[in-house]
């Protein structure tokens, strides 16, 4: 194999697929990110055995088509530490050799032909949803899943299709993030299943692959398993087993609770210092919505108290409700601070649902008053 490449491109690309490559592993070639080179194209692929990408790189001069295995910690330290602006790459059974305009590093390389296959994006029927949509699907669910759980399918992010609505929805229990928006059917795709929740690393390799530009991606779904695919690359991940909870029953239905609107950067600017003296035994911070004031405060005896006060337009009945600020920070801050949010109140015991007018749910549990 022999190439011409741009190392700042292949720097980022290598970057992306590498950070699949398991760090320790019994098979050491997954260690690894395998370089395939043809006469038009070239493509990097890494694999943990359940998660698995394809990653097609532009600004590649191809000399000799062909295939190497590149070590993820000295390849990656030679793109990221060089200054050159092109490498020219060669591989044979005795090394994989690299030289830019002022360096030149020879490295052992194992067996191309010893690493494990990635599967293709060869479906003819898919589901398909653009790009930028399908990046705040993710953006906006993965961070409320929980990789500790046991018992249930919380370690990844559940997928749902009705009626050319995809919903996305993550949990750990005590807070839940479902955001939904259009995707269509092309020809006749598999139904997703009961149970159909891509873990989350999987989900974060996604977001990272994906571009915020106007293409579109698409999953095709099977048994086990999700393909995703858009113009730069293609992603495999084993589906998550267990069960995953009754996500519908957490939204409640209510007609008499308070609901107030309002902004996102103002409220994320007070939440984040009300939490400065919160502790990891002592986390809540109290909200009391009323005479025009929303009040939080925070209060642990070996760190201090706090008092913010936010006008807003609610001149009612006083309200309170403790809640995890790390829990309301997450929400605010994968939102625009211009933007404006609803947020929906019963009671200090209830729970504290907050909604946005482009399909974006989040629930978030109360903790007790006594903490």
């Amino acid at each position: 194999m022999k190439i011409i490449c741009n190392r700042e491109k292949l720097l980022h690309a290598f970057q992306t697929t590498a950070a699949i490559a398991p760090a320790r592993s019994p098979k050491p070639v997954l260690q690894n990110v395998k370089l395939e080179v043809s006469a038009d194209a070239a493509t990097l692929m890494a694999t943990d055995l359940e998660v698995g990408i394809r990653y097609d790189v532009s600004g590649i001069e191809v000399e000799a088509p062909g295939a190497a295995l590149l070590p993820v910690a000295r390849f990656g330290s030679i793109l990221r530490e060089s200054s050159d602006t092109t490498f020219r790459i060669e591989s044979d059974q005795d090394g994989t050799t690299v030289r830019g305009e002022r360096s030149q590093f020879k490295l052992p390389s194992e067996n191309p032909l010893d690493f494990p296959a990635i599967a293709q994006f060869s479906d003819k029927s898919y589901y398909e949803i653009p790009a930028r949509l399908f990046r705040e699907l993710i953006r906006r669910t993965v961070f409320a899943t929980d990789n500790e759980s046991s018992r249930y399918a919380l370690g990844g992010v559940k997928l749902e299709w009705q009626n050319n609505l995809l919903t996305a929805v993550g949990t750990d229990g005590r807070r839940l993030a479902r955001m939904e928006g259009p995707a269509q059917a092309v020809g006749e795709p598999a139904p997703f299943g009961e149970v159909t929740v891509i873990p989350t690393r999987a989900m974060n390799l996604l977001d990272r692959a994906l571009t915020e530009d106007a293409s579109e991606v698409q999953l095709a779904i099977r048994q086990n398993d999700v393909l995703v695919k858009n113009p730069r690359c293609t992603i495999y991940s084993r589906l998550l087993e267990g069960r995953f909870p009754r996500w519908r029953d957490v939204f409640p239905r209510r007609e008499n609770s308070l609901k107030l609107n309002l902004t996102v950067g103002p409220v994320y600017a007070a939440v984040r210092q009300a939490a400065i003296v919160t502790s990891e035994e002592s986390r809540g911070v109290d909200f009391t919505f009323g005479d025009g004031t929303l009040v939080l405060s925070g209060q642990t005896a070996e760190v201090g108290q706090s008092r913010i006060e936010l006008p807003i337009a609610y001149d009612g009945k006083p309200i309170s409700i403790t809640l995890d600020p790390r829990f309301v920070i997450d929400f605010l801050k994968v939102l625009e601070p211009e933007k404006s949010f609803v947020i929906d109140l019963q009671d200090s015991d209830g729970a504290a649902v907050c909604t946005t007018e482009d399909g974006y749910g989040y629930v978030i549990m109360p903790l007790a008053r006594d903490r």
